[in-house]
């Protein structure tokens, strides 16, 4: 049975097009019309999506092939999307770059065939003329499987360059039309991000910049020939309905365990997918803030998943009542499960650019050391080599690294003290460092090198690894069985 879903795809030439600019603007103006708006993102990037989410007031979800494999970026995509009136989908770098320099596995190209989706261009046509109509020809040619339905130009300087710009790709190719474009504008541009990424928050995107940028777009761009362009997609087969878990179908397993998340301005990388998964078997998610609370909520296991803890280093240090319910929540047994920078924030200390050390749950022996290079970035496959509170030995998954810190071992650990510590003072035992092991093999897709990560130490799992769940679905179940047994332990 199969759905008709109008769908365009946002790709672009390179990185830093202005994809994200597009989408977002083109969104803002179609909800504006009253439509109802799926948005979607290629690729493991986390923060795109939030500023899909708060053009529409709703969720975004990365569809990635490499990490999700075709049935689940399918069914996901036919999940979510359900009941909209278009679906936008911003792509990931340039159209056909991926996960390989030579193949389109992990690229948007290889998205957009999966979904049999028209793909709208989006061209930086500063300092462009005539040149426009070799680059949109060149993109559009190169997979005959793949169709390039539309144009759109960024950075254009005024109406009549973009006039010059639809002049030069009408005399190559009428039937692949500059549909418009986005002006030059500084002053409304999305701000720098931190370590090139910074999240779509109140004060780094204000509605009224969201509601500038739909404006734009519906003075600028021809939305009603993209729509046309969406609609004329054809019906999509019916998706495998097991490749999606469906969290309203977990029936008699709901209630199992309640899983604390932790969520606040230093902690907010996760997939949405991810947390999905572990609602269908059966968990209940409690947000938290590791910044603002001083107690955990009554909860069977945390999940601390990635973001900005260095930013906010010296705030979540200032919280010692939550570190200290943490580790002793830990010495109780209850599971952890951390991603890079919830990682950080288990470690001994994160020390910053400025060489300060912020003292921080204390859990992993070692400190977080800020560095002003890029220390790991691209897919990973993980071995687990032990049991876990993930499940037993040999459970394979797939994830990305992104990460500007790395592990070094904590002055503690290896400076001997000048003298020894009074007596009368000794270290409460829960806030002792947990003794670390590596359950993770880690092979890296490009270049296939294979390290040893993944820091197990009692019911703690920790990674510098951020998991995609579709790659297994047996990992979630497991996290959720772990938080389940927690719960019987403690009655």
């Amino acid at each position: 049975m199969s759905r008709a879903i109008p769908r365009l795809v946002v790709a672009g030439t390179a990185s830093g097009v202005g994809k994200t600019t597009a989408t977002v603007a083109i969104a803002r103006a179609l909800r504006a019309r009253g439509m109802r708006v799926a948005l979607f993102k290629c690729g493991p990037d986390y923060l795109d999506p939030t500023y899909h989410a708060r053009a529409v007031a709703g969720t975004s979800h990365n569809l990635d092939g490499w990490m999700m494999g075709r049935d689940a970026v399918l069914s996901t995509f036919a999940a979510e999307a359900a009941g909209a009136d278009v679906a936008l989908i911003e792509g990931v770098m340039g159209l056909f770059d991926g996960a390989s320099p030579t193949g389109e596995e992990g690229s948007t190209a290889e998205i957009a065939k999966w979904l049999e989706a028209p793909v709208a261009l989006v061209v930086d046509a500063s300092g462009m003329a005539r040149s426009v109509a070799a680059l949109v020809q060149g993109f559009a040619g190169f997979d005959p499987a793949l169709r390039v339905a539309a144009v759109v130009c960024n950075q254009v300087g005024s109406r009549g360059h973009l006039d010059i710009l639809r002049q030069a790709q009408a005399q190559v190719n009428r039937s692949l039309p500059v549909l418009g474009g986005l002006p030059r504008d500084e002053a409304q541009r999305f701000p720098e991000r931190h370590l090139g990424l910074r999240t779509a928050d109140e004060a780094a995107l204000p509605e009224e910049r969201l509601d500038h940028w739909g404006a734009q777009a519906e003075a600028w761009i021809g939305l009603d020939a993209l729509l046309e362009i969406a609609r004329a997609a054809p019906p999509l087969p019916a998706a495998d309905a097991a490749a999606t878990p469906d969290a309203s179908a977990a029936g008699a397993q709901r209630g199992r365990a309640r899983i604390g998340v932790a969520f606040d301005e230093a902690f907010h990388f996760y997939y949405a997918d991810n947390l999905r998964r572990l609602e269908a078997a059966g968990a209940e998610l409690v947000r938290f803030s590791p910044i603002r609370d001083a107690r955990l909520p009554d909860v069977d296991a945390l999940y601390l998943g990635g973001g900005y803890p260095e930013v906010h280093a010296e705030r979540l240090a200032d919280n010692a009542a939550l570190r200290d319910e943490i580790r002793a929540f830990a010495g109780r047994g209850g599971p952890i499960y951390a991603e890079c920078g919830g990682l950080m924030y288990l470690t001994e200390a994160i020390r910053t650019l400025d060489g300060r050390a912020h003292a921080m749950v204390g859990l992993v022996p070692a400190e977080a050391v800020m560095c002003e290079k890029l220390q790991a970035l691209g897919y990973v496959e993980v071995e687990t080599q032990a049991r876990t509170i993930l499940g037993g030995a040999g459970l394979r998954f797939r994830g990305h690294q992104f990460r500007y810190s790395e592990l070094r071992p904590s002055p503690r650990a290896t400076t001997a003290p000048a003298e020894p510590p009074p007596a009368q003072a000794p270290t409460p035992p829960e806030h002792a460092p947990l003794p670390i092991e590596h359950a993770y093999s880690v092979r890296r897709r490009r270049g296939g090198q294979v390290t040893r990560e993944g820091y197990r130490a009692g019911s703690v799992l920790a990674s510098y690894v951020h998991a995609h769940w579709a790659s297994n679905p047996i990992v979630p179940e497991g996290l959720v069985a772990s938080a389940a047994a927690h719960k019987e332990r403690a009655r």
